[in-house]
């Protein structure tokens, strides 16, 4: 990576600085894909030089909406925006640097009657040397909602499949992220309280909120917040968390399933809450979640709008990962969310052998 604060040269591009955005054919089911490009600047990195996870979710989720809220537009009916509903878990497989370009390319791999499955890849790129590297790859869930109705949910146009397969497949994922949204919510009641006098790397230690006020530059066309930004906001708050039960560098590994439970609307304020939840000899799950205060609508109670999991891990000053302290849980909620933790790292721990087993086998 370039040294931090270091800008590479940059082109003047007709749509803004350092941003542009091209099609290109789609190479399989649906509409043409698009690719969404921006050079990193210092303000999109922390002190060591790399890009937030934040600023590439933002990305992620802006590509997203583009093809999505495109393709809901494609045929004669009903205008509307897609709103994005959930991010499948997103691994981050390298970091992006400043003076980089991150090219981010969107492809609409499954519709069902009201819903959207869009595939988004990352890849960096050193505009000096043309080198190369994927650093992202994410699943998102839109849902389109009419113009003239917010609360309206209209009917996507279906999309052509190269083989009966993609469909059936697609459906399988629909229908099991459909379960896995019912499941999260269901057990969304937990509040984070304030802890005094917390002992080092207890969750109390390091648990941190946030609060924003919802803006006009926050929101989409229909008035409630981009799911870019609400995502951005909750990987700043778990990276407060995890620097603080780490005291180093820290990066973004990966993120579970963010689920949109409901939307925010302009005005509201939103406290974006997270903590630790399991540490493993090198990594750190922090919970995540969104509670709106709707002001503007005062026969409205405070909500949960979001929830999600983040993995971060600790680095040293030459970015080599370093051992994470071990979380102390206190009381029976935080061991029995210790072992809730365990059970998730485990499992993806499993399943990350098993690809890299069918990888060499082909």
């Amino acid at each position: 990576c370039p040294q931090p604060g270091a800008v590479l040269p940059q082109r003047r591009c007709g749509r803004g600085a350092g941003a542009a955005m091209s099609e290109r054919g789609a190479t399989g089911p649906g509409p043409a894909a698009i690719q969404v490009s921006r050079i990193m600047r210092p303000d999109d990195a922390n002190f060591a030089g790399n890009v937030h996870g934040g600023i590439i979710l933002k990305m992620i989720e802006e590509a997203g909406a583009i093809i999505s809220t495109r393709h809901c537009n494609s045929q004669d009916g009903e205008p509307c925006v897609a709103a994005l509903a959930r991010v499948e878990r997103t691994d981050f497989l390298s970091p992006v640097c400043i003076g980089e370009v991150a090219n981010v390319s969107a492809e609409i791999t499954y519709t069902s009657r009201h819903s959207v499955e869009v595939q988004v890849n990352v890849m960096s790129e050193n505009i000096l040397t043309g080198a190369k590297k994927v650093t992202n790859k994410a699943t998102l869930w839109y849902v389109p909602l009419s113009l003239k109705n917010v609360n309206k949910v209209v009917e996507v146009p279906p999309i052509q499949y190269a083989r009966k397969e993609q469909e059936e497949e697609g459906k399988k994922r629909y229908e099991e992220q459909k379960l896995d949204r019912l499941e999260t919510k269901q057990r969304n009641g937990d509040v984070i309280f304030p802890i005094i006098n917390p002992e080092p790397h207890t969750v109390g230690y390091s648990q941190s909120s946030l609060i924003h006020l919802v803006g006009p530059s926050d929101c989409t066309l229909l008035g409630f917040v981009h799911g870019g930004v609400t995502m951005k906001l909750m990987d700043e708050v778990a990276g407060i968390v995890a620097a603080r039960h780490c005291k180093t560098n820290i990066v973004t590994a990966s993120v579970d399933a963010i689920n949109f439970h409901e939307k925010i609307k302009k005005g509201s304020v939103i406290t974006i809450s997270g903590r630790m939840t399991f540490t493993s000899n090198k990594s750190m799950e922090i919970e995540v979640f969104v509670d709106a205060d709707p002001f503007v609508d005062e026969g409205r109670e405070r909500y949960r709008a979001v929830s999600a999991f983040f993995t971060y891990v600790s680095l040293s000053k030459e970015g080599k990962p370093l051992p994470v302290p071990q979380l102390l849980t206190e009381t029976e909620d935080e061991k029995r969310r210790f072992e809730e933790g365990k059970g998730r790292y485990l499992q993806t721990k499993a399943k990350r052998q098993a690809q890299l087993q069918q990888a060499a086998l082909h």
